[in-house]
């Protein structure tokens, strides 16, 4: 019988979207997460509310940046799915020695672990941001990504070669996973989602960058926990996957859809990009597609719908 699956930063967005389609699926979960004060400990312990009471989940308060008390915490686990990182382009400017210490030092001690225990099967989130202005479109993961425009994808970049010298090394066995623009249920409080709906509820001002002239390649939450699980159960040595929608959305046309679905107006202010903006993203899906059959499912309309439903309901 396989052991349990260790997920960190079990109470984030996406990380409590994989825990319960792990536990869905059969599986043990173990899920580990440190309430960074990012955003509200309460929304990430609400994350967690439905699946605390399960038999097959248990969770640990615990930093990834631990130098010690690794062993209990992989005590069973064959598989890895490493969430964990302080997010956000634009804070990781203002902060650069917290995120290489959280998303590279932190990286580090979870591959050392992973190690120790012997798991089979390593997944790595790390971000389309790596890419920059990638001059090429859509995004290939064979492009290069040593042009970061902030220390977040930086760290994301060094963290997935650090990785790969792990798998040289030791053997391990990881996907590193690409994620595009992630929205959904229980999406971040800082992401351009929350904070459109936040203005559409409540009239709060948002800033468009270049008054929307941006693309995003905007992808589900539930298409990318399916990536996830795919990758999860794919070890093919070191590989490199991008998880996307595969469709670029304006950004204007973006805020139009949910300003039509909320039947009112954001309160948008146009403001110019920073340098730490990329342009527009686009995944190039097909080795993903092509390695665990990865095919998103949900356009950006059935999401937005989907996402909108989700706020009207909080």
């Amino acid at each position: 019988m396989s052991g349990s699956v260790l997920v960190t930063g079990a109470a984030g967005f996406i990380g409590s979207h994989v825990c319960e389609a792990l536990l869905a699926r059969g599986e043990t979960v173990v899920g580990v997460d440190n309430f960074d004060p990012y955003y509200s400990a309460v929304e990430k312990r609400a994350n967690l509310a439905g699946m605390q009471s399960l038999p097959r989940f248990s969770f640990r308060e615990f930093d990834v940046q631990n130098v010690d008390g690794w062993a209990p915490v992989v005590a069973g686990v064959d598989r890895i799915v490493h969430l964990a990182a302080l997010a956000g382009v634009r804070a990781s400017v203002e902060q650069p020695l917290e995120y290489v210490a959280v998303n590279v030092g932190g990286t580090v001690r979870v591959l050392a672990a992973a190690v120790q225990a012997g798991v089979r099967q390593f997944v790595f989130a790390s971000t389309s941001s790596v890419y920059g202005q990638a001059a090429e479109f859509p995004f290939r993961e064979d492009l290069p990504a040593d042009r970061p425009l902030a220390p977040y994808p930086a760290t994301k970049r060094a963290a997935e070669m650090l990785a790969h010298a792990f798998h040289v090394a030791h053997g391990l066995n990881v996907s590193v996973l690409r994620f595009f623009s992630v929205y959904g249920p229980r999406g971040r409080p800082d992401m351009m989602p929350r904070l459109l709906a936040q203005s559409l509820l409540h009239g709060s001002s948002v800033s468009l960058f270049s008054g929307g002239q941006m693309w995003r390649d905007w992808t589900y939450v539930s298409d990318i926990v399916a990536g996830v699980l795919g990758a999860l159960d794919t070890p093919r040595g070191y590989e490199i996957y991008n998880l996307g929608c595969g469709m670029p959305v304006l950004m204007a046309d973006f805020v139009a859809q949910l300003e039509r679905l909320a039947g009112r107006k954001a309160n948008v202010r146009s403001i110019p990009a920073p340098a730490s903006e990329v342009v527009r993203t686009g995944a190039d899906i097909t080795k993903a597609a092509a390695h665990f059959g990865y095919q998103p499912q949900v356009s950006v309309e059935t999401g937005l719908k989907l996402f909108w439903e989700w706020i009207a309901a909080q």
